[in-house]
């Protein structure tokens, strides 16, 4: 053991699912807790976190039925992915002393890992910074990138559209796509956040589905139709999508994020014909099934963030009782970036 109980005594601030919620998610669905941090067994480390990343999937692990994984527990921290440091260890050679590892960590100040837990934990690169882990070179990167390079390939001069262009995730895809020497169209919710994209990231062009026509833009902005729309909302604007598909064109499905907090079914799509007569493929997909790519990934990420080629925003909120204030920001489009809470 390293460094034997050097957490005795401490407590454990914990954010845990009071309730689950009824349409739009609340402050008030969530509590807190505190208990002692447990003594460690064998082959376990304690990881201090550092960082929460606050993603639109939690909506879906607070519902019962979960996504993709089981829903979390009335009572149960709420899970998330976090950051955080090893600060005393039964399994130095897995988790070292002082190393930084991202995990699935939950809204809480200490985490208890086990050795090979899954959802697999991943050591963080000496010299990276631990607030990056959470978006750039992290899972949200690595979604962006192997949503657009393995998924969406998308080629030179065709038509890119990413919805929620400035979120984290469709951010860093639309930059990629651009890399690719692709013509970028963002949706984005608000003229300072398509704004942002085109002046600052370097998108074709940024449409405002809060206030222009959403479907008449497209039809000015890609008269031939959009090659790929990598879609991170679903719901009717993945619908109005469907209706101006080029040849042979990419839907790529990364997110939902419209009707995550909808209290009955999702609308039903009505333009799916559009997908056989353009001869159109329509996939979804989930990082994990990609994680073994995420060193070169984040290591392409990384001189692009060097370089100057991808650029990323982080909005950053303090203290671990504000997670379910991040949450519900996330949701209603008051941030700018990646959402993440430093502990």
């Amino acid at each position: 053991m390293t460094n034997p109980r050097a957490h005795q005594g401490l407590t454990n601030r914990q954010v845990v699912l009071a309730k689950r919620p009824v349409g739009m998610v609340t402050e008030d669905c969530f509590g807190t807790s505190e208990i002692p941090v447990p003594e460690l067994g064998a082959g376990e480390a304690l990881l201090e976190v550092r960082y929460l990343g606050i993603d639109p999937t939690i909506r879906g692990w607070i519902n019962e039925r979960g996504n993709y994984m089981a829903g979390v527990a009335i009572g149960e921290v709420v899970r998330s992915n976090g950051v955080g440091v090893v600060v005393e260890t039964n399994n130095p050679d897995e988790y070292p002393m002082g190393r930084a590892f991202m995990h699935l960590t939950g809204w809480q100040q200490y985490c208890v890992v086990q050795s090979n837990p899954f959802p697999p934990i991943t050591m963080v690169p000496e010299g990276i910074d631990l607030m990056d882990v959470l978006g750039v070179l992290g899972h949200v990167g690595i979604t962006a990138y192997v949503g657009v390079l393995e998924v969406a390939k998308p080629q030179p001069g065709e038509i890119f559209c990413v919805s929620a262009a400035a979120s984290s995730v469709g951010s860093v895809a639309g930059q990629i796509a651009k890399l690719q020497g692709a013509h970028v169209i963002g949706i984005a919710g608000s003229p300072e956040k398509c704004e942002w994209v085109v002046d600052d990231l370097g998108f074709d062009a940024c449409i405002d589905y809060k206030r222009d026509d959403v479907a008449a833009r497209l039809k000015e902005l890609a008269p031939n139709g959009v090659d790929v729309f990598f879609d991170n909302v679903g719901g009717e604007l993945l619908d109005t999508v469907l209706r101006r598909l080029a040849l042979r064109a990419r839907i790529v499905l990364c997110g939902d994020i419209s009707t995550y907090n909808l209290e009955g079914p999702a609308p039903a799509l009505h333009n799916t014909r559009y997908l056989m007569g353009k001869r159109a493929r329509m996939e979804g997909f989930n990082t994990l099934d990609y994680w073994d790519h995420y060193t070169d990934a984040a290591g392409q990420l990384a001189a692009w963030l060097a370089e100057g080629k991808i650029k990323a925003r982080v909005h950053e909120l303090e203290g671990i009782d504000r997670a379910p204030e991040a949450l519900v920001r996330l949701f209603s489009g008051e941030h700018l970036g990646k959402l993440v809470v430093r502990l």
